[in-house]
């Protein structure tokens, strides 16, 4: 009989300065019954040998399996697809989680369960801002907040159910390396009905410079087609208000954050707007339907882009 109830999976890739410290605080947990699978996605470094000498007569059930470089979403689902437990529990391979991280999402009658995570830069540890006032709330609430952008959430704050996970085919889109994890989990999230959430932060989330995401920075752009294409998975399920959140909200509200942090992080105008032009999100841009505020902010950029840049740089405005 398989008594694993959780299944952390954890993708490493050249991670060897970090890995045995997140591996620790993975095997130093006061929660019983789960196993680790680490899945090396062909890293160059010493981080092979350091999994192995970490887990070895940890007492905590393991799997360790080494895989050509294939990227982070094939290294998930080669995990998801030999996990036993109960739930599914993500930490990245550079990442650390406290002791009462799989106690605190593992609550059982649960589709999928959450929990609070702080982003952590050198020394400096920020929470996420987030204060929830709900114990508990549906899926599909939950959606909609986040499409309206009323939460902030990463996929790795929940635990989901294996069950939901498997029977539906629910996988992280290859060769993607931003935004894979938040459609992977608003498609796993419409197929469930309540999220417990706790109010406990115990991931934390070590932000480096040298990230996938940190020197490819427009890819972050690259969320729109993600979001298309999730589009078109909540209308095939039939969930079309959904769908229409993400075309004419989320969307939107996601090029224009984006165009916003570009400006905000000093990239030149000319080049922002050619590479939004390239991928044609002006027009993708003028379907927002919403608030008048950002409405109207939406309005004077594309009348007039230049204007807009001009009067965001004199004030520096927010990147929302």
């Amino acid at each position: 009989m398989n008594d694993i109830k959780i299944s952390v999976i954890i993708p490493v890739y050249n991670c060897g300065r970090y890995i045995g410290n997140t591996l620790k605080s993975v095997i130093n947990q006061n929660f019983r019954d789960y196993e680790i699978i680490v899945v090396d996605d062909g890293s160059t470094d010493n981080s092979l040998e350091i999994i192995n000498s970490t887990l070895k007569d940890c007492g905590v059930k393991y799997k360790v399996i080494h895989q050509d470089n294939a990227g982070v979403s094939v290294a998930r689902n080669h995990g998801i697809d030999i996990s036993e437990g109960e739930y599914l529990v993500f930490v990245d391979g550079d990442d650390y989680i406290l002791e009462n991280h799989l106690s605190e999402l593992y609550v059982e009658g649960y589709d999928f369960n959450m929990i609070q995570f702080a982003k952590q830069h050198d020394d400096e540890i920020s929470p996420n801002p987030n204060n929830f006032n709900f114990d508990t709330i549906s899926t599909d609430e939950f959606i909609r907040k986040e499409l309206n952008m009323e939460i902030l959430f990463n996929f790795f704050q929940l635990a989901y159910r294996t069950e939901i996970i498997k029977n539906f085919d629910i996988r992280f889109t290859p060769g993607v390396v931003y935004g894979e994890d938040t459609e992977f989990a608003l498609k796993a999230l419409i197929h469930g009905d309540r999220i417990h959430v706790s109010k406990e932060i115990t991931y934390y989330y070590v932000q480096r410079y040298d990230s996938a995401i940190r020197t490819t920075e427009y890819r972050r752009f690259d969320i729109v087609p993600i979001f298309e294409n999730l589009a078109n998975y909540y209308r095939i399920n039939g969930k079309n208000s959904l769908a229409n959140s993400i075309i004419y909200t989320r969307i939107p509200k996601a090029i224009f954050g984006n165009m916003n942090y570009f400006f905000y992080s000093c990239y030149g105008f000319d080049e922002v707007m050619y590479v939004m032009e390239k991928k044609d999100l002006f027009s993708k841009l003028a379907r927002f339907r919403g608030d008048l505020k950002f409405k109207t902010k939406v309005n004077l950029f594309l009348l007039n882009p230049k204007l807009y840049y001009k009067l965001w740089f004199k004030f520096k405005n927010s990147i929302d």
